[in-house]
């Protein structure tokens, strides 16, 4: 009978040079059945579309620099140049008030409003929060993940895609998904980031055998 297994893809570096679709056709293509969920990080996604940021092409405003004191150090926006980036995106305002009333949530012990509110700071990796060179920049979140998963299955013959944003806090999220995907289910079988974004590169993750195992 068919397991559940997650088979990590090794790649080559990748930058806004190559197609995301393309690159998991030609380093897990062989690897791909009709049963199997595709899985690739959000922040290969977004360098591949070239939605990054270099920090000194940033004109950090007030705003970004009082939100910043408030900030954890290990938090995802711990450099005044990522909050920055993510105002270019959501606007100052909005994000300075989405700071306000996450403050306030605080207060009454619900945590993740400011991030809820401010979504281009939730998605965006912050100096140093990916693999060289483009620890060097502001990744932003990816452009279009749902049309992305399903060029994704179109090109493989995969059971599903999806765009997924894991990290090792045990962090899960699902940002995109091709049609008829459960979202939370492949969430928590990625809970343990199973990626590698650094120096394994290993961006894509293959979940082989989930059609037959859940029952679809």
């Amino acid at each position: 009978m068919a397991e559940l297994e997650l088979v990590c893809v090794p790649t080559r570096i990748l930058t806004d040079n190559d197609d995301i679709v393309d690159a998991i056709v030609e380093y897990g293509g062989h690897n791909i059945g009709p049963e199997d969920i595709v899985c690739v990080a959000e922040s290969v996604v977004a360098i591949t579309q070239g939605n990054f940021t270099r920090p000194e092409e940033l004109d950090v405003c007030w705003q970004a620099r009082l939100i910043n004191r408030f900030i954890h150090p290990d938090g995802s926006m711990a450099s005044i140049y990522g909050m920055q980036a993510a105002m270019d995106v959501d606007g100052k305002w909005k994000v300075l008030g989405a700071f306000i009333l996450g403050a306030i949530a605080k207060i009454f012990r619900k945590p993740g409003v400011f991030y809820a509110i401010a979504r281009a700071a939730s998605l965006a990796d912050d100096v140093t929060g990916t693999m060289p060179p483009f620890d060097k920049h502001i990744v932003h979140g990816p452009k279009n993940p749902d049309k992305v998963a399903e060029k994704i299955v179109s090109r493989t013959g995969c059971y599903g895609a999806v765009v997924a944003d894991v990290n090792d806090l045990k962090r899960s999220a699902i940002l995109g998904t091709s049609r008829g995907i459960d979202a939370k289910k492949i969430a928590q079988l990625l809970i343990d980031n199973p990626f590698g974004n650094d120096s394994q590169m290993t961006p894509i993750v293959i979940i082989k055998n989930y059609a037959s195992v859940s029952g679809k």
